[in-house]
């Protein structure tokens, strides 16, 4: 093994960098130490401004994954499929159109507080599940990069890259805090920008670089074969509307100090997002336009598909000079790293909050919530790097990043925001038949053979047709109809109100323990009983002291 001592003291000094800042940030705002409680940690307190919002909501996309990736693809498939840039750009506005100032003038904590509230605490508990999922991909394609990354520069095993990557990622993330994040995220799109606009005329000039203007369209910018259309309109749908359930973009929604601006930093992180995929597309031009037998690199060419993955790393170390290609190198590493503390930090806090506080520790305290918090932070680490070794495509780890999200939650969310009548019972259904049809299309990235063979499915492209996003439209459709039809049933007295085991429709004794909560003056056993939803009184719902002091505790 060949250690470039240049490589690493670059590494070395952009990883501390991003380091004191982040423990600046904590110091400055109070995020560490005796006091601290666990939504301003959170949540910056909910004051994270309109400037510093906008860095890190870009930079919540712009990350290792997304520049490796963006490069990667432009290689192996061709501009024309360079979809998550333009996808996720779409997304966020989206997001900010229809779901940020809805959540955040609620006043919710994380994405999956007002499906707790409406479709109950363990039905939230399961909706975890995809959640912590898209974040444990995102945070695999993130230290995926960083492997590909710190492999070229040291010529380290790439399983030894990541799992040295995963260590220092999780250390830093223990530092923690939303601010701590978000202040790093300034550096990480500065180090980003100028790293690799400072590379690219070096590698542009190389004498190995053909002129990537000529034989463009069969080069670097293709395009889309008539059978995978449907795979082409199937991808960006899933990019688009699965990137917007996701805890680590509502985290700086709910994070922003009014709904309005939450919009506008959304609106203007997706025109960042185009910006900073520019050098990565340019970077992909040279790589497929490059005679690689005329550079150092002593591999198989053409760049066999195992390599694809590594290619903007390969042109900062073979076709830039050694001290620019060393400054690339480590700002890219740099930004990768800061970008794993965010995806950790989201799926840690929804544990910390909704599933250890919620479900099993109702009155815990904001010590214990913190340090629940760190100890998952750990287990969100692991989880990302073995999935990190297990998936050799940056970019298929990236699409599989949002392909559970865009099933499973996007219906979901659609319906806790704007379909009212919408209940327990559909949830579970939509959750379901949801997941079946997903998994059964099977998944080559996870070693999942197909179930179901949907039209057009051959063995050597598998599944052809737009299926992920037929299963998002049977998980909504199905949680739509399910509750329509329990809440007809349960209404019109076909269903006793016994049989509403989920109590959601009338047997709801949380309503009349509400009230309660809200008019303590009341007595005990003087409360008024809950209404059904046609207005009715429900005689049966009566409610005990012990009734109403658990739901004391349960909302202390």
């Amino acid at each position: 093994m060949t250690i470039h001592i240049a490589g690493v003291i670059a590494i070395v000094v952009f990883y501390v960098l991003i380091l004191l800042v982040g423990l600046w940030a904590s110091r400055k705002t109070k995020q560490i130490g005796d006091g601290v409680d666990s939504e301003t940690v959170m949540l910056a307190g909910r004051n994270i401004g309109l400037l510093v919002g906008v860095f890190t909501m870009t930079a919540t996309w712009v990350g290792g994954a997304y520049i490796n990736g963006t490069a990667e693809i432009i290689v192996r498939s061709g501009l024309v499929w360079c979809q998550a840039p333009f996808g996720y750009a779409i997304s966020l506005i989206f997001g900010g159109l229809f779901f940020a100032d809805q959540m955040r003038s609620q006043g919710y904590v994380t994405m999956l507080d007002p499906f707790q509230e409406k479709y109950g605490k363990r039905m939230g508990g399961l909706l975890y599940i995809p959640a912590l999922l898209g974040e444990v991909f995102w945070s695999a394609a993130i230290l995926s990069a960083l492997g590909a990354t710190l492999s070229v520069i040291i010529d380290l095993n790439q399983n030894t890259a990541i799992i040295i990557s995963a260590c220092i990622a999780v250390f830093y993330t223990l530092f923690g805090g939303l601010y701590s994040v978000a202040y790093t995220d300034v550096v990480q799109l500065f180090c980003i920008f100028a790293g690799l606009w400072l590379s690219f005329p070096f590698a542009l000039t190389h004498h190995a670089v053909h002129n990537i203007a000529v034989n463009a369209t069969e080069n670097w910018i293709k395009e889309i074969d008539p059978p995978y259309i449907g795979q082409f309109i199937d991808n960006y749908l899933l990019l688009i509307f699965g990137g917007i359930p996701w805890q680590v973009y509502f985290q700086r929604v709910l994070s922003s100090k009014s709904g309005f601006n939450a919009q506008i930093l959304s609106y203007i992180a997706a025109f960042g997002c185009i910006i900073m995929a520019l050098p990565a597309v340019l970077f992909g031009a040279v790589a497929a336009s490059t005679d690689w037998n005329l550079t150092d690199y002593d591999g198989e060419v053409p760049l066999p598909k195992s390599e694809l993955s590594l290619v903007l790393p390969m042109c900062l170390q073979y076709l830039c000079p050694e001290v620019v290609s060393f400054f690339g190198l480590g700002a890219i590493s740099a930004a990768v790293m800061s970008s794993a503390d965010s995806s950790v930090l989201s799926a840690s806090a929804m544990f910390a909050h909704n599933i250890y506080k919620l479900i099993f520790r109702h009155g815990a305290s904001e010590s214990e919530i913190l340090w629940v918090m760190r100890g998952s932070i750990f287990g969100v680490g692991a989880l990302a790097t073995v999935m990190a070794i297990l998936v050799t495509s940056i970019y298929e780890l990236w699409f599989l990043c949002a392909d559970l999200v865009y099933v499973l939650l996007f219906p979901q969310l659609v319906c806790v925001i704007y379909i009212k009548y919408t209940n327990t019972y559909g949830s579970l259904a939509g959750y379901l038949l949801g997941l079946f049809f997903r998994l059964s299309g099977g998944e080559p990235a996870l070693y999942l053979p197909p179930l179901i063979e949907y039209p057009w499915y051959n063995t050597e492209d598998g599944q052809l047709f737009p299926f992920k996003t037929l299963c998002m439209v049977i998980s909504l459709s199905s949680l739509c109809l399910v509750s329509y039809i329990t809440k007809y049933l349960f209404e019109h007295g076909i269903l006793k109100a016994k049989y509403d085991f989920f109590m959601c429709i009338v047997n709801t004794p949380e309503e009349g323990i509400a009230l309660a909560l809200r008019e303590p003056q009341n007595d005990f056993n003087a409360i008024t009983p809950t209404k059904e939803a046609n207005g009715k009184i429900n005689p049966a719902l009566k409610f005990s002291q012990e009734d109403l002091l658990s739901a004391q505790s349960y909302q202390g």
